[in-house]
């Protein structure tokens, strides 16, 4: 019989200690990161700016993750990748509908974009082939980070992650793209 134990969240990772209670000492951690990779480029397609930071994952968002994958209630793999405003203040309780530390960015086409993964290799996977691609429609758009919801639109799903830019706020124009790379990995540590 395994049970999880010690939940540890930081900024950059969240790990569930897992332990077996078969008299045995045997312990196991379980490491889950994702990391975004931004890219944005002006309207002839060169390259502005890119970052890459790793997320928190917020608490609703590890009740989600127990909830859908250990306890196996009726689950849809339905992920969008959402945009923060400038120097966002990341807080484990976030949700979509009360974030105190930051606002969603929405000067984009359309709603937020669908997280299309490739296939699972080596307790990894990613969007590269289909990143999540955001046209900005307004001048003077300044990103802060980005996250992951299980909605396209509204504030009734939930927030599984967010992540804040770690060398500062970034701006964006009109015209301008920004490509989002989400990377999701688990590993014993």
């Amino acid at each position: 019989m395994q049970s999880i134990q010690n939940i540890h969240k930081t900024d950059n990772d969240t790990k569930f200690g897992a332990t077996a209670n078969a008299g045995s000492d045997l312990k196991t951690t379980i490491q889950v990161t994702n990391t975004y990779h931004f890219e944005a480029f002006d309207p002839e397609g060169n390259l502005k700016w890119e970052e890459t930071v790793c997320n928190l994952v917020t608490n609703v968002g590890l009740n989600d993750l127990l909830d859908k994958y250990l306890k196996g209630s009726a689950y849809t793999a339905t992920f969008y990748v959402l945009l923060t405003d400038g120097t966002p203040t990341t807080n484990a309780a976030d949700t979509l509908a009360s974030h105190a530390g930051w606002v969603e960015v929405t000067d984009y086409t359309g709603d937020r974009k669908a997280l299309v993964l490739g296939t699972v290799a080596s307790q990894s996977v990613n969007n590269s082939a289909s990143k999540a691609t955001f046209a900005i429609d307004a001048d003077s758009t300044t990103i802060g980070g980005g996250g992951l919801a299980t909605v396209a639109t509204g504030t009734s799903g939930v927030l599984y992650s967010v992540a804040a830019f770690t060398i500062g706020d970034k701006g964006l124009d009109s015209g301008d793209t920004l490509n989002v790379t989400v990377t999701c990995t688990a590993a014993t540590a």
